[in-house]
């Protein structure tokens, strides 16, 4: 849709007929008059119905999943996996569209805040499914999925963090084998065990290759945004 529609304003939706399709004026609005570049429509379900349109695994697992996001990467969003969004065009013609199936929703996100583009969230309806139809999203098997996406994500715009924790621990695992060989050589001038010694030397150097590793990474990692900004700021705002 993104690569092959021509439009100024972009709305996605869940084909199931869950959503309020009235709310799609909201949506265009936080577009038109507030310039958000991506705008997430926020399900809310009554007490009613609530049981049959969105079940209380999916309600956990998507609490879950926004605040490791919310803490990860920013922003303010409390439905990040809602299928019913609006887009602008500078975020529809900027987008890679990498992932595939429901972690795509993720991925949305992640792009909109690491590029630092106006957002918004809308309340709007959720309702049960037709009856006959059956959801495709299995609560454990599709969760893991997008929280493995998170991950990828994690790695890939934060890798001085995600490295720099992973030197740490190494680090850390070094001193503590290595803390009795030191304070035995201080009393007698030994090394009684030579394999934890090489095993603490071992450790530490990881660690400092993970460093170092974070710190390259993070570089390409920032020259990468730069040229995404330049890509984004380069499409007219409509």
């Amino acid at each position: 849709m993104f690569a092959d529609v021509e439009a100024d304003i972009y709305v996605m939706v869940d084909g199931d007929a869950t959503y309020d399709a009235a709310s799609v004026l909201k949506l265009v609005d936080a577009v038109i008059d507030g310039g958000a570049d991506m705008v997430v429509g926020c399900r809310k379900v009554s007490e009613q119905i609530s049981k049959a349109a969105y079940r209380q695994g999916h309600q956990f697992g998507n609490r879950m999943l926004t605040r490791s996001v919310r803490q990860i990467f920013g922003g303010e969003f409390t439905d990040m996996l809602s299928g019913y969004r609006a887009f602008s065009r500078r975020y529809a013609k900027s987008f890679p569209a990498i992932s595939h199936g429901f972690e795509i929703e993720t991925e949305l996100t992640v792009h909109a805040l690491e590029l630092r583009m106006p957002t918004a969230e809308v309340d709007t309806p959720y309702g049960a499914r037709p009856e006959g139809s059956v959801s495709k999203l299995s609560t454990y098997r599709d969760g893991l999925r997008i929280f493995k996406t998170i991950m990828q994500l994690y790695v890939h715009e934060r890798p001085l963090q995600f490295y720099g924790l992973a030197a740490l621990v190494l680090s850390l695992s070094a001193l503590i084998l290595s803390w009795p060989l030191i304070h035995t050589f201080w009393q007698t001038g030994l090394v009684p065990r030579l394999p934890t010694a090489v095993l603490s030397a071992s450790l530490m150097v990881c660690a400092l290759l993970s460093f170092t590793s974070g710190l390259v990474l993070d570089n390409v990692t920032k020259g990468r945004h730069e040229s995404k900004r330049l890509a984004y700021l380069a499409i007219p705002k409509t």
